[in-house]
């Protein structure tokens, strides 16, 4: 599996990729450019900008996201980029932003802060669903790999700070059941844990910060296999393509002089397809 370029559009922090399986529609975000990417159809890129910096989203319908910024979630209206907030997000703090974020099989949709210059333990793992906002976890340093196992069991998060991804068991509305366990912890090997998907046979694939490649793991946390990537500071990979067999990879330019940092990338023909993203529901009083 070799990667080629998808998009050569440089970000300076590429995060957040999302398949919308009702566009065929890729959606990233440039984080520290305040602005979130994609590419029509036939291949003209497109991007909106936000006053504030942005990481994350999740799809609602055809036309419309629930985004994740710096302050607040809000509804984004792709035909005329107009926005409704939904919650505020930590937008007492201007010393946090949001990061890595995912849909979850129930309808809601996690999100993680950070301090703005990774200070540990500043962060904070957070759902949102049916309409409420509720914080899951404290004392996170850079909270990453938000993803869900095809079958509800539990969900997948880590701290890019400790080097570890969690599993955390669920109950039967998609809340956190019981205590998490460590699904891997990458330290010793030096590797540090950033975005992660899981594809329909339950495997996790994790982009490694520093290390220019995604990693995948067994359902145990066995190492499987790994892509190389052009550029080094991976930061997260999203499934998609109409047979969800197109493996996309954001990077990021931060830190990484080299040709090709920062640009997003895509591995095709995997050999094991991903899972569409679920929808965002939304709660009472939204529309």
């Amino acid at each position: 599996m070799v990667a080629m370029e998808y998009d050569q559009r440089v970000c300076a922090l590429g995060e957040g990729p999302l398949w919308h399986p009702l566009r065929n529609q890729l959606f990233w975000f440039d984080i520290l450019s305040r602005r979130m990417l994609s590419r029509s159809a036939e291949g003209a890129p497109l991007s909106w900008a936000f006053e504030g910096m942005a990481s994350a989203a999740g799809w609602v319908d055809k036309d419309r996201l629930v985004v994740a910024s710096e302050t607040a979630l809000f509804l984004l209206d792709l035909r005329d980029g107009s926005q409704e907030e939904l919650c505020g997000l930590e937008g007492d703090d201007p010393g946090t932003r949001s990061n890595d974020g995912r849909a979850d099989p129930w309808g809601g949709f996690w999100i993680g802060t950070m301090g703005k210059t990774a200070e540990r333990e500043r962060g904070a793992l957070y759902r949102w669903f049916q309409g409420r906002l509720v914080r899951l976890r404290d004392g996170m340093t850079i909270p990453n790999a938000i993803c869900f196992a095809p079958d509800r069991s539990v969900a997948y998060y880590g701290d890019t700070g400790e080097d570890r991804i969690y599993r955390q068991p669920l109950d039967d509305e998609g809340w956190p059941d019981g205590t998490p366990d460590i699904f891997l912890d990458l330290g010793p090997e030096g590797l540090h844990p950033d975005g992660a998907v899981v594809d329909s046979e339950g495997c996790l694939w994790n982009a490694q910060w520093g290390a220019g490649r995604v990693a995948r793991y067994a359902p145990d946390g066995r190492f499987l296999q790994a892509i190389a990537l052009p550029s080094a500071q991976t930061t997260c990979p999203a499934f998609g393509g109409r047979d969800l067999r197109t493996l996309f990879v954001t990077s990021a330019r931060e830190g990484d002089p080299a040709d090709g940092a920062g640009q997003t990338w895509r591995v095709e023909n995997s050999p094991v397809a991903g899972v569409a993203e679920p929808a965002v529901l939304l709660g009472e009083g939204a529309q």
